[in-house]
């Protein structure tokens, strides 16, 4: 008998589908969620692959901050055009009109954090069960602890010290009324994984992940895109600058690298020489040493 044993991309990609399709079998009303980021677009690329030849079964929920980058918004638009799927948005901004959240102020003003109260109203509004996420072990300590279902209560919050065992490939999504789970498809996967399977599957991605150039501003170490959303403190000057972003989210948090890379083969280049982590240049992060895992037992993404 031929045995055909599958490289590390096909392996991830079958343990993918896999999580994707126990979603569809284990719950009622599942979402994926999606920032427009590469992460999130693979994601989706998965469910597609997973339900094909029909449409994928869930809807896309993007929670905007009114604070996005534009390029990351025009391409959720076509791609929701393009494959017919339904998209739910959560606004931060209606959160804070209707007295869900407090704006912050100040310099280092963001909506980063507000999402989490917008993503929790609309998962109740829209009684989602399960929701899939692009998050990845690799990129942060707080997201190395999440399982592959990660089962959230009827607050939303997250208890990293009480999770489900997850043996073999046996998920648990039991459930009781009010709770949800998060499912993480590519938990296993690392950024040089997603972007050498961007580059063979050949997924179209915004053209914010390539270089260009931008009008930027640099702050505690950490190149911003200069933006109307973002108080500029009298010391500082914007500068035109060779950027291209490895992270997305929103544009108060989300710092840019100098580079000249230009296609996927010399971002992949770039990828593997580069010593910063991807989220080196996110400062929702540096908030505190435990920012992420704070956030993310509030109900963050």
């Amino acid at each position: 008998m031929n045995k055909r044993h599958l490289k590390h991309l096909e392996e991830l990609e079958s343990e993918s589908i896999y999580v994707i399709r126990e979603v569809a079998a284990q719950f009622e009303k599942p979402a994926l969620l999606f920032s427009g980021g590469k992460d999130s677009i693979v994601c989706f690329h998965l469910a597609r692959k997973a339900f094909f030849p029909a449409r994928v079964p869930f809807p896309l929920v993007h929670i905007d901050t009114g604070h996005n980058f534009g390029e990351t918004l025009l391409f959720r638009d076509e791609l929701v055009k393009k494959h017919a799927v339904s998209l739910v948005i959560g606004s931060v901004q209606e959160s804070i009109d209707t007295g869900r959240v407090t704006e912050e102020k100040g310099y280092n003003a963001s909506r980063n954090a507000l999402q989490t109260v917008t993503l929790l109203d609309t998962i109740e509004k829209y009684k989602f069960d399960a929701c899939i996420g692009g998050a990845r072990r690799d990129e942060e300590k707080a997201r190395a602890k999440e399982r592959f279902f990660s089962h959230r209560d009827e607050f939303g919050q997250w208890d990293p010290r009480n999770q489900r065992p997850e043996l073999w490939n046996i998920f648990n999504g039991k459930k009781n009324i009010g709770e949800h789970f998060r499912v993480f498809p590519i938990s296993n996967w690392t950024e040089m994984d997603v972007w050498q399977y961007i580059l063979k599957e050949k997924i179209e991605i915004p053209s914010i992940y390539f270089t260009h150039e931008r009008d930027t501003f640099t702050r505690d170490g950490v190149i911003y895109a200069y933006s109307d959303c973002i108080l500029l403190k009298p010391s500082e000057k914007v500068e035109r600058r060779q950027v291209r972003f490895r992270t997305i989210g929103d544009m108060t948090c989300t710092g840019a690298v100098v580079s000249r890379a230009s296609s996927l083969e010399e971002i992949v280049q770039e990828v593997a020489a580069t010593r910063v982590t991807e989220r080196g240049s996110r400062i929702d992060d540096k908030r505190s040493e435990a920012a992420m895992e704070d956030r993310k037992k509030a109900g963050y993404f």
